[in-house]
Formats: C-alpha cells, sequence, structure tokens
C-alpha cells in the first residue's frame, strides 16, 4: 500500500503513476495532500492527523454521515415523485433504481481502494463531491427546458462514487481500538435512522410546501457543505504512520487493481464472514426491496401510513444499532453476537410466513431490525479485524458492496417470488436459508478459520 508524503520525503509527484493512474485523480490527491504541507498535525502522528483530536474527528466523521444519510434519504422521498412527473412507467423506474444499484455496487470496492491508498480527507471530500454531481444534475432535471428523463438518467452516474458511509467506517476503525470498534460503528446507526427520518420528512415536506426541486437544492447545498468541512478538517490520512510507510520498498498497487481486491476476498477469515453476510441478509434484503409494493398490495397503507412505518423502522434502527449492539458487544463475544442474529432472522421469517396483517409485522418488526443491525456491524468489525490496517477501507467497500448487490437483485427476484408465491414466500426463504447458515456456523465455527491477512 502506499504511504502519504511527509516532511523530508521526496516531493509529492515523484513515483505517484501508478498510485492513482488517472491523472485527474493524480491531481486531487496533489491539492488533497496541499494542507497535509501546512502543518496541520498532532504531536506524535508524522502527519497523519489534522488538527482536530482523536475524539473530534470521530465526532466530525458521525456528522458527516448523518448529513450525506439525510441528503439521499431526501432523494429517495422525492424521486419517485419526479420519475412520474417527467412520465417514466413503473418499469423505467426500475432501471432507475437498478442503474443505482449496479453503479453503487462497482464503485464500491475501487473507493475503498482509493481510501486506503489517497486518505479519509480525499475519500470523504470526492463522495460529497460526487453526491453534489448528482443533486446539481437532479435539480436540472425538474427544469422544463431540460431534457429532464436524460439528466435524471445521468444523475446516477456520480453514485459509482458516492461511499461517504464506507469511508466513515473506515475512518471509526482506524480510530479505534479493536475492543471497542463494534460499539463505534454500531453507533452510525444513529447517523443511519436520523438520515432515514429527517431525510423522508424534509423531503416530503419541501416538496408539498415548496416544489419538488426544493428538496434537491437543499441537499446539493448540504453536500457541498459536506466537501468543504472534509477538505478543511478531516486529516489526510487516519492510518497509523507505521502502517503508511510498511511498503517503502515495493510499487504501489493501482486503485483499480481487481487481482488485490480479489486477493483480499478470499483471505481464509474474510471470505466465510463476506458469504454469512451475504447469504443470511439476501432473504430480508429482497422484502426491504419490495416493501413499498407489499405496503400498498398487501398492507393496504396509504403513502403517509406507510411513512409513518418506515419512520418507526428508522426510530428502531437508531435504539439498537446505537444504543443496543454496543454493549451487547462488550459482554458477548462477535460470534456468538453473529449466530444470535441469524437465529433471529429464523424466527421472523417464520413470523413473516404467519403473518396477515400490519399489526403483526409491527410485532416482528424489531426482530427484523436487531438482526439486520447486528449483522452489519457485526461482519463489518470482524472483517476490518480480519484483514491488516492498510486494506480496511477496501475490506469496508467491499462490505458496502452487498446493499446494492441486493438492490440490483431484488427488484427482479423479488418481484418473481412476490407475483409467484405471495408474502409468506420472503418468510419461509428467509427461514430455510438462516437456519442453514446457523447449521453451518455451528458445525464450522469462525474462529477456526485462519489467520489474520499480514
Amino acid at each position: 500500500m502506499g504511504h502519504p508524503f511527509h516532511p523530508g520525503e521526496s516531493a509529492p509527484g515523484q513515483n505517484q503513476q501508478d498510485f492513482c493512474p488517472l491523472p485527474a485523480a493524480r491531481l486531487a490527491l496533489l491539492w488533497f495532500r496541499s494542507l497535509q504541507d501546512s502543518g496541520y498535525c498532532l504531536p506524535g502522528m508524522s502527519g497523519s492527523m489534522a488538527a482536530l483530536p482523536r475524539q473530534g474527528i470521530i465526532i466530525l466523521t458521525y456528522v458527516l454521515a448523518a448529513l450525506e444519510l439525510t441528503c439521499l434519504f431526501m432523494q429517495f422521498s422525492i424521486l419517485p415523485y419526479l420519475s412520474r412527473t417527467l412520465g417514466l412507467d413503473s418499469v423505467s423506474f426500475g432501471y432507475l433504481q437498478t442503474t443505482f444499484g449496479v453503479l453503487q455496487l462497482l464503485g464500491g470496492p475501487v473507493f475503498g481502494r482509493f481510501a486506503d491508498q489517497c486518505g479519509a480527507r480525499a475519500a470523504l471530500s470526492l463522495s460529497f463531491l460526487a453526491a453534489s454531481a448528482l443533486y446539481l444534475l437532479l435539480v436540472a432535471s425538474c427544469s422544463p427546458a431540460l431534457p429532464g428523463v436524460f439528466l435524471l438518467f445521468a444523475s446516477r452516474i456520480p453514485s459509482a462514487l458516492m461511499h461517504t458511509l464506507p469511508a466513515a467506517q473506515m475512518v471509526i476503525t482506524d480510530l479505534t481500538a479493536p475492543t471497542e470498534r463494534p460499539a463505534a460503528l454500531g453507533r452510525l446507526g444513529l447517523c443511519f435512522g436520523i438520515g432515514i427520518i429527517f431525510g423522508s420528512l424534509l423531503g416530503g415536506t419541501l416538496n408539498t410546501a415548496y416544489g419538488i426541486q426544493c428538496p434537491a437544492i437543499l441537499a446539493f447545498v448540504v453536500t457541498l457543505l459536506g466537501a468543504v468541512l472534509s477538505f478543511t478538517c478531516v486529516p489526510a490520512t487516519t492510518k497509523e504512520a507505521s502502517v503508511q510507510s510498511a511498503p517503502q520498498g515495493g510499487t504501489k498497487a493501482s486503485v483499480f487493481d481487481l487481482k488485490a481486491i480479489t486477493r483480499l476476498l478470499l483471505l481464509p477469515r474474510v471470505l466465510p464472514v463476506f458469504l454469512v453476510k451475504v447469504i443470511s441478509g439476501l432473504p430480508s434484503g429482497l422484502f426491504l426491496v419490495m416493501f413499498s409494493i407489499i405496503s400498498m398490495d398487501f398492507f393496504q397503507l396509504e403513502a403517509a401510513q406507510a411513512g409513518y412505518l418506515m419512520s418507526f423502522f428508522g426510530i428502531l434502527q437508531m435504539m439498537i444499532q446505537g444504543l443496543v449492539i454496543g454493549r451487547l458487544s462488550t459482554h458477548f463475544p462477535e460470534e456468538a453476537l453473529l449466530r444470535s442474529s441469524v437465529l433471529v432472522f429464523a424466527v421472523v421469517g417464520l413470523g413473516m410466513a404467519l403473518m396477515s396483517s400490519v399489526l403483526h409485522f409491527c410485532f416482528l418488526m424489531p426482530g427484523l431490525v436487531f438482526s439486520l443491525c447486528t449483522l452489519n456491524v457485526v461482519t463489518d468489525s470482524m472483517l476490518t479485524k480480519a484483514v491488516s490496517a492498510s486494506d480496511t477501507g477496501t475490506m469496508l467497500g467491499l462490505s458496502a458492496s452487498v446493499q446494492p448487490l441486493t438492490r440490483t437483485l431484488g427488484p427482479t427476484l423479488g418481484g418473481l417470488l412476490y407475483r409467484s408465491y405471495g408474502v409468506p414466500i420472503f418468510g419461509h426463504v428467509q427461514l430455510m436459508v438462516n437456519l442453514l447458515v446457523l447449521l453451518v456456523l455451528w458445525k464450522k465455527p469462525l474462529s477456526q478459520k485462519g489467520e489474520k491477512a499480514r
């Protein structure tokens, strides 16, 4: 892995051709490193930390994640109405959603390597600038004088680089001890809950009061502010100097080195955990992708009632991921928490197979949210511990690609299951899949896998 320029080393720009291979990326890298040369460093951190103390950087990271997620859910709340205004049918809207999922899926691992090699400041700034470009194109698509449908689809392109949450997870991972990591990562759930609640509320309210452009304009301004805060307040890198300078004698791998990404995924302690994350969470992911249709057809909910249900989901996520998981992680080993999430998934699946009303689903929702939050937090923590500190960004980028994968497969696979077998099939699949995963975890504990990558 590459190490950042420090005073006394060769000038930035030397031997960087394979560090960030694109000319624009090399220019951005030199620009992002300019503040590092101006002396904003903490004693003993070799230029790797900015003027903010460690705890201040962590708090700022939570704030930046909450801002980006609020803007993201503001966009989600207006996108169906904007699509309808532009004349898109449900099939075209599905293509729009699939495009977003595919681009995030492809961009996640590459963005993770960019974060590892170019640092936290570069990663967060790039993510917020990409988000600003998306919202600017979204604003433009609202104008009757411009080709709205084309601009709406074009606005999905910057989403390949919109990965603020994985970048925030990398910062938290780098700045916390392994024993503190599950609780610290769990507190990002508060940011996610804030994004769901305030993003959905602001999007709907501003759309009704001031027009469909208003939420997109606000999101554009907020993400520009996020880019400024990232560039001026986040350190160039959050990794220790020993981690940064480890590969001094060798050549630096490209950001787009797919072999390095594949090698990381195939490590003995990575692949089993990653497969558990994907397989165990897929059935509930399919159900959530189809939930907007299920809430209308099966639960017979109005739009406002569905919004209240999603707010309840957001509040539960804030409470469980921000308050409960951190405490549990101090009393139980991570593998025990992982098994418990899989077991609760199976029990919730049985309940979903039998439910017949929205009230039944409300009783099942705490268990569903607990399983989702525990699975995501614990697997992210285990995956970052299974790789070297210089690869945490890449690993979190791979982990973040699971959700876009579900959003890509969900509309097709979930729609097929729903049309053929109805809502109970999601419960049956979730029950059977997670019972199988639990059996495998019981027979072959993950703690018996290979050693951590060096």
